[in-house]
């Protein structure tokens, strides 16, 4: 088969979450289990890609892509990696931005990419069997794909990375942006607005989500912000397959006690092996649970325990963390902004890692905290759910510590838990190998894919 990916961010080249590092790993896994698929890989070529890709990369030249009355210019660069090729769309006017996300004219921005994409093989002289969009910044490819037919061969399958992203604007830009001809404004419009997410969901062959749980969650009311009724509808075409990660890439082989030390010297904390380190890395929104921690943080910091905390985000949550560890700057750390190399001091040297998300389409923290022998502390959500389950002594059987309800006591009581396991090593040290020992690797969700794209294949 022939693949491609039309994703708005990739790891390492130009990424802010999860998504640039989902689409690195399974694309290489692909193209690695099977050899004789041809994968390859489609994103805009920002400012923000290093002069370090940029001088690898192979100037191939350039054509026209016209949106709507404009007629824009696109230039393509190639890099391989991986057994895996990757096309950057260069236009300055577009991706000439300090940021990725959140400008004015982003809905023209990923219209020009998404068809300038489904133009690329045209250009390059190689046609997919199979184009696989992510999220909505790449919904409109497939959309594109069903109103004109571009790619005549291709299936298209979309991927929801989090549905809380939808890509909703005014009608006003139907025709005058999006292009699309008249007979498909009922297919992108929702609640009076332009909803790429919707027409993506309407407009693909097959429809994916990053677990299994989550594709359950999304067809309700709660997880949807809206979309379920749509979700319902397109149930037949919806799978969800979970997350892996490179296992390789994230493992650190350093003994467990040597960065734990590091670690509260980093956070300046004092050094005492027998003091559990709780942690957090994640992003200071409220999805994420952080109301959760700061209604109970006294109640936490009463125990003989270490919290340290890395992310940025929402600026109230910010200084209110900020501002808690004020009160507790001996027993607490709070790093503001994201730096990579803390967080692997973090993923490896704590003890427990805290994700009380309120939703969490896949997550792949807590897979990185697990493998690295730092027990994931979960709520049962999404993701969380499908990969931690929870430890029972009698049995030797789970990986983590999880509850059930958005709760802050819910939370503190598996707390609660933890420490009494961290004191009872008969139970702490099988929980941390069982953790250590979880299987989150890519190669399990690619191979789920490739069955999925065969499937398709054969329709």
């Amino acid at each position: 088969m022939n693949i491609l990916f039309i994703s708005s961010e990739v790891y390492p080249f130009a990424y802010c979450g999860g998504l640039g590092e989902v689409v690195s790993s399974l694309t290489k896994a692909l193209a690695k289990i099977d050899v004789e698929s041809d994968v390859r890989c489609v994103m805009p070529l920002y400012s923000s890609v290093s002069r370090e890709y940029r001088e690898k990369m192979k100037y191939c030249g350039f054509y026209y892509t016209s949106l709507s009355w404009r007629h824009q210019y696109c230039g393509v660069f190639e890099y391989e990696e991986g057994n895996v090729k990757y096309y950057f769309l260069d236009n300055e006017y577009y991706f000439k931005r300090n940021m990725m996300y959140g400008d004015f004219d982003d809905a023209e921005r990923y219209a020009y990419f998404s068809k300038a994409a489904l133009e690329l093989p045209y250009f390059v002289k190689w046609m997919p069997d199979i184009v696989h969009a992510n999220d909505w910044q790449s919904a409109l490819s497939v959309i594109y794909q069903r109103c004109f037919n571009i790619l005549p061969n291709a299936k298209t399958v979309y991927t929801i990375h989090n549905i809380e992203y939808q890509g909703r604007y005014s009608m006003d830009i139907y025709s005058d942006i999006l292009g699309l001809n008249e007979a498909f404004e009922g297919v992108v419009r929702f609640n009076g607005d332009i909803n790429l997410t919707k027409g993506a969901i309407c407009s693909c062959d097959r429809l994916t989500t990053v677990s299994k749980r989550y594709a359950k969650e999304i067809q309700t009311e709660y997880y949807a912000h809206s979309l379920d009724s749509v979700i319902r509808d397109n149930s037949v075409k919806l799978k969800g397959i979970v997350n892996g990660i490179d296992v390789e890439k994230y493992k650190i082989i350093d003994k467990k006690e040597e960065v734990k030390e590091r670690l509260q010297k980093l956070c300046n904390l004092p050094v005492d092996s027998n003091i559990p380190i709780f942690s957090m890395v994640t992003r200071l929104v409220s999805h994420k649970g952080i109301d959760l921690v700061i209604r109970v943080i006294d109640e936490i910091m009463k125990a003989d325990i270490q919290l340290i905390l890395l992310g940025k985000g929402d600026f109230a949550y910010e200084r209110a963390m900020t501002d808690i560890q004020k009160r507790y700057c001996n027993k607490m750390c709070v790093k503001i902004g994201f730096d990579s190399e803390a967080s692997k001091e973090i993923y490896r040297g704590s003890d427990f890692f805290l994700m009380p998300s309120k939703s969490e389409p896949c997550g792949i923290a807590q897979m990185i905290a697990s493998i690295n022998g730092t027990i994931p502390i979960v709520r049962e959500t999404g993701g969380l759910y499908d990969t931690i389950k929870p430890y029972n002594p009698c049995t030797n059987e789970g990986n983590g510590i999880t509850f059930a309800t958005y709760n802050a006591h819910d939370m503190l009581g598996a707390i609660w838990r933890a420490i009494g396991i961290y004191n009872d090593k008969q139970q702490f040290y099988p929980l941390r190998r069982n953790a250590e020992e979880a299987d989150f690797s890519v190669y399990k969700s690619a191979e789920e894919y490739l069955k999925l794209y065969k499937e398709m294949m054969y329709v």
